[in-house]
């Protein structure tokens, strides 16, 4: 589980990179979460909103890491295309069953997540991928 999870927008592959050794910052619109495991959960949300199997994902390289190592240190990967793709057809109420499910899938490793949390840390992800595609950009995200 991660300590520090911020959700950033940026150009391309090579900006979000410079965000490895300190994080976003103020270069990026940014969001900033703790305590879960986001690159399990990106692709556990990705399986809930488009379908596609989690094995399915993992074997495909998801989430891409861009910088950084993702066994120890910081990590900066991108969310797939299929993900960024999503929040714009997924209505508010969408976005929250996904949430309440993302928290029952939680449950079963015997991570409890509140239910208001789980829908600020899906939803306001959506929000940022949203607003990044109007800007002709990607969502990234950093680990610490």
């Amino acid at each position: 589980m991660s300590s520090i999870v911020k959700f950033f927008a940026a150009s391309d592959d090579t900006s979000a990179s410079l965000a490895l050794r300190t994080g976003p910052g103020r270069a990026f619109e940014s969001l900033s979460f703790g305590d879960f495991a986001p690159e399990e959960a990106v692709v556990e949300w990705e399986c809930l909103l488009a379908g596609v199997s989690f094995e399915d994902l993992v074997e495909a390289g998801e989430p891409r890491i861009v910088a950084g190592q993702d066994n120890d240190g910081c990590v900066v990967f991108a969310l797939s295309p299929c993900l960024s793709a999503a929040p714009a057809d997924a209505t508010p109420s969408s976005l929250s069953v996904v949430a309440a499910s993302w928290t029952q899938l939680r449950a079963e490793d015997a991570e409890i997540i509140d239910t208001e949390i789980a829908d600020a840390i899906v939803g306001d992800p959506a929000a940022l991928v949203s607003s990044a595609r109007r800007r002709n950009q990607s969502v990234y995200c950093w680990v610490a």
